[in-house]
């Protein structure tokens, strides 16, 4: 039974390379990760070690369904992105461009509030508690130059 070995498998926008592995060429499409990737081709009963370009038109379509709603095929809420959505109150996963427009919207959102981390967003600072003093630098203010620390 010698079947047609695609070395290019389109998924959700993007061209995924057929000679990985299932789960591996899954986290090619933005917003899936490798513990996601797994638990989809567990769940859809196929085999982990297989090569996505050997996989049928039939298994690439039910990928393609499990991969834009997660919990139809049975895996828990807690698994997807974008639980709780603020606007909505609905448990999303989004993928490609839906992630990051919608992560931009929340940024400006925070930008709009004036919360803490909006003022950091907009400033261009780190945002999420790291140190500063010496790292995250922009411009000239990087280091000590040797001339002037001989000046003194």
């Amino acid at each position: 039974m010698s079947r047609e070995f695609n070395y290019i498998v389109r998924l959700h926008g993007t061209n995924i390379d057929g000679t990985k592995m299932v789960p591996y060429a899954l986290t090619e499409v933005k917003g899936v990760g490798v513990r996601l990737a797994r638990a989809i081709v567990k769940q859809l009963g196929l085999d982990a070690t297989e090569r996505l370009g050997s996989l049928s038109d039939a298994d690439v379509k039910k990928l393609e369904t499990a991969i834009d709603d997660p919990v139809s095929i049975g895996l828990p809420l807690w698994m997807l992105n974008r639980q709780k959505d603020p606007m909505t109150g609905d448990d999303l996963h989004l993928l490609a461009s839906d992630l990051d427009l919608r992560t931009k919207d929340d940024i400006d959102l925070m930008r709009e509030t004036r919360s803490w981390k909006g003022e950091r967003h907009a400033r261009g600072l780190k945002v999420r508690g790291q140190r500063t003093k010496t790292t995250g630098r922009t411009g000239r203010s990087v280091g000590v130059s040797r001339a002037r620390a001989q000046q003194r």
